[in-house]
């Protein structure tokens, strides 16, 4: 399998960039716009999870869309030329699995997160993220984006 580089984004990032009124938009964006920025990743979680969190009007109040609506911004976003949409690495799942035994988070919080270490370790990607949580993961590439201010 041909590995190309690049960043993962987590699903945070994409819904800042996805949502001028998210309070992480200004961050976001001004990753997104720096001169020499990498080929930017989904995988179907992170697709998922955008779309899902698109349509959650706990997330997004007012401003929160229609499945379709929120399928046609992904896919706003995976026609650019600079995104691209990646299949799971075969490594992937044995990586996955070997994290969960090795790690035995005590909730299901922790699982997508697990996850998604692994396919970026896996498809040797760097992971771009608000989340604190990356951190614990030794040998991952993480970018932790700084929330506006702080």
């Amino acid at each position: 399998m041909h590995v190309e580089a690049g960043d993962l984004l987590d699903v945070n990032v994409w819904l800042a960039l996805a949502a001028p009124s998210h309070v992480h938009h200004a961050a976001a964006r001004a990753y997104w716009m720096q001169p020499a920025l990498p080929r930017l990743w989904f995988n179907r979680i992170t697709m998922l999870g955008l779309v899902r969190l698109l349509c959650e009007p706990k997330i997004m109040g007012a401003a929160k869309l229609t499945p379709s609506r929120a399928l046609e911004v992904y896919e706003h976003f995976e026609a650019l030329p600079e995104v691209g949409f990646m299949d799971e690495p075969p490594a992937c799942g044995p990586a996955f699995a070997a994290a969960m035994r090795s790690m035995a988070p005590s909730s299901g919080r922790l699982l997508t997160d697990i996850y998604l270490g692994c396919f970026a370790q896996t498809a040797q990607l760097r992971l771009v993220t608000f989340d604190r949580d990356f951190e614990r993961f030794a040998g991952l590439a993480v970018l932790r984006l700084s929330p506006a201010g702080k």
